[in-house]
């Protein structure tokens, strides 16, 4: 079984690759796509310069008549306007629509979603993991023991956070409700239907929302990144499959990946308001807002970006929501000046360019108030792909790694991380896409033991309850002699793993 390679954390699989910060990691053999199709053929004159914009005005009223006014006299269309925060959704033909609009009074930043015009490009493949055999399920459930689902042998990421005995405390509340923002969830799948939560639930990738039932799930071309997500974090304890971090708390689905893999910022700024509107008490985002990896805040278009994605961020904090975002998997130190940025623009041509950190944030995972996590591996070190980073991750939790760097111990065969799949099926995906959704289980968790809990108080439980993780050192992950990471920091706060590595029964027991 191989793991897949989504866009999402990128589709960071292993989505960290095109915009999904956390998802799948890439692992050894892996293959990913980066490059988008061209557009298709014939495809309408407009369609083939049209782009998507956000124009960023003053929060809480409206969009000011002159403002409206320019957006049209500079050739943009306003596809919709989130006012309590002041971000307005426009396309435009028009190259010079950016520049023009930010000279009006009234506009503080305006910017380009993108760099591919309207509509997405033709579906590529990002790859998709290898299902179990019937053999392997077979072969699973005949060593399940007593009150385990039949896959949870092969978790071995369970008992890593504690997670298997907090089940024996409690599954969590189904009055708590986590939004998958991802490239979309099937409902339909055995292990998330009894968790699922319908009214919470939407598509949010045009940037506008759309409810229509079944919108969040992801087509049979899409990547299977949101399904495994979901599952990893409320897979229901029901006599199937694998059993989730906290399978006794609602999931939602809030699509966000198009067709092609990316998150674009729309579809992000919709996602999270989305989530604060609908009474979400955590968000798992296991991507990066594309089409930069980093945006640069000296650039217009990318400051635009990281305004927008920031105040729908905050927004949701503010109506009581956790935000839970994957670190990336490029295994970049995110406290160095200096990284470089081969991929960016990612829809387009990419080229590569040097980056600080400190100046160039990978968002959301990089803004203020969201809990950035790191992955660890089946011996509870670091990911070899996993980004770190003094005073930039916040926790770790199990993201998989190859098995031929971290084995984990029998049953369990694979060093990835086991999840359901669109289809009824179930298969592995490894990231730290699938690290941030093992957080977002346990913040749920703790919103389920302390119902009426701030956002700054079930984060400040989540860092205080972890098991503080000293830095591995020296981190030579492949045995070659050679260092391929150096970890800063004491126990309890440090590069590698923040506040340590998440604990899900100090979650439910204090």
């Amino acid at each position: 079984m191989t793991a897949s390679q989504p866009r999402a954390r990128r589709v960071l699989a292993l989505p960290l690759g095109m915009a999904m910060a956390g998802a799948l990691a890439f692992l050894p053999g892996a293959t990913a796509s980066a490059t988008p199709a061209a557009p298709a053929a014939g495809a309408a004159q407009a369609d083939a310069t049209s782009l998507s914009y956000v124009v960023n005005v003053r929060p809480g009223y409206g969009v000011p008549a002159q403002v409206r006014k320019a957006i049209g006299k500079a050739g943009g269309t306003i596809v919709t306007s989130y006012d309590r925060i002041g971000v307005v959704v426009v396309h435009s033909a028009n190259p010079d629509f950016a520049r023009t609009v930010r000279t009006v009074r009234g506009v503080e930043s305006a910017g380009a979603t993108r760099t591919a015009p309207l509509p997405a490009q033709s579906t590529t493949d990002t790859g998709t993991p290898t299902p179990l055999t019937a053999a392997q399920l077979a072969g699973a459930g005949s060593r399940a023991a007593a009150g385990q689902d039949p896959l949870e042998p092969l978790q071995w990421d369970l008992p890593a956070i504690k997670a298997d005995k907090a089940h024996q405390k409690t599954l969590g509340s189904p009055r708590v409700t986590v939004g998958v923002i991802d490239t979309g969830v099937d409902d339909t799948h055995p292990d998330i239907a009894p968790n699922f939560d319908r009214r919470a639930s939407v598509n949010c990738v045009t940037g506008k929302p759309d409810t229509a039932d079944g919108a969040w799930r992801p087509s049979a071309s899409e990547s299977p990144h949101g399904t495994h997500v979901a599952g990893e974090i409320a897979g229901a304890k029901n006599g199937v499959g694998i059993t989730g971090v906290a399978p006794g708390v609602k999931v939602a689905g809030i699509k966000v990946g198009n067709p092609d893999g990316f998150f674009y910022t729309e579809a992000v700024v919709c996602g999270f308001v989305w989530a604060a509107d609908h009474g979400v008490d955590v968000t798992n985002n296991s991507y990066y807002t594309d089409p930069w990896y980093f945006n640069c805040t000296d650039d217009p278009d990318q400051k635009a970006l990281v305004t927008a994605v920031r105040r729908a961020s905050q927004y949701a904090e503010r109506k009581g929501t956790v935000n839970v975002a994957a670190a990336g998997n490029e295994n970049y130190d995110l406290d160095s000046r200096s990284i470089t940025d081969p991929a960016s623009p990612n829809d387009s041509t990419p080229g590569s360019r040097t980056v600080d950190p400190h100046k160039c944030y990978d968002i959301p995972t990089q803004l203020p108030g969201v809990v950035t996590v790191a992955a660890t591996g089946a011996k509870g070190i670091k990911s070899s792909f996993s980004n770190y980073g003094l005073g930039v991750i916040d926790i770790a939790a199990p993201g998989g790694d190859s098995t031929a760097y971290q084995a984990p111990q029998a049953p369990a065969t694979s060093g990835l991380i086991l999840g359901p799949l669109p289809g009824g099926t179930w298969g592995y995906m490894a990231g730290t896409s699938m690290a941030s959704p093992h957080v977002a289980g346990v913040a749920a968790l703790i919103k389920s033991t302390h119902p009426h809990a701030s956002p700054a108080l079930v984060k400040a439980l989540l860092y205080a309850e972890a098991d503080a993780t000293p830095c591995t050192d020296p981190y030579d992950i492949n045995g070659d002699g050679k260092i391929d990471a150096v970890c800063k920091g004491p126990k309890n706060r440090n590069g590698f793993y923040g506040w340590g590595t998440a604990n899900a029964l100090a979650a439910v027991t204090r």
